[in-house]
């Protein structure tokens, strides 16, 4: 089992920064895809940036290529997301997820959620 847990969401004026973290614990998941998604009110979850295993590949929403960059620590157990020129269309909670399958990385179908962090972007 892998227990997430995401931080770093807060408030933020459009074009600012803010980095999110999600640790990991319980087991390593260095070997496992991993992704962040967000929920913004009333709308359903949608896809925001992937990172697979090995190669450390990345994958990222067109609304969000070129401002967010996913890395990972593995050292650490903690995978990041940091999201630049924020605009109020990004506010939502977001969620770190992992799968111990690469298919996850194309089917989005992932095996272990975090509780989500908010984030909110005033214009």
């Amino acid at each position: 089992q892998v227990q997430l847990a995401e931080s770093g969401g807060g408030l933020v004026q459009a074009g600012g920064s803010l980095r999110l973290s999600c640790a990991a614990s319980g087991r390593t998941f260095s070997s496992y895809a991993k992704a962040w998604f967000r929920q913004a009110p009333g709308k359903e979850r949608e896809f925001v940036a992937a990172i697979s295993w090995r190669p450390a590949s990345t994958y990222y929403a067109d609304s969000v290529k070129g401002r967010f960059t996913i890395s990972r620590d593995n050292a650490k157990n903690t995978l990041y997301l940091q999201m630049n020129s924020l605009k109020p269309e990004d506010t939502a909670v977001y969620y770190c997820a992992a799968s111990y399958r690469d298919g996850a990385i194309r089917d989005h179908k992932y095996d272990y959620w975090g509780q989500g962090t908010q984030v909110t972007v005033s214009s």
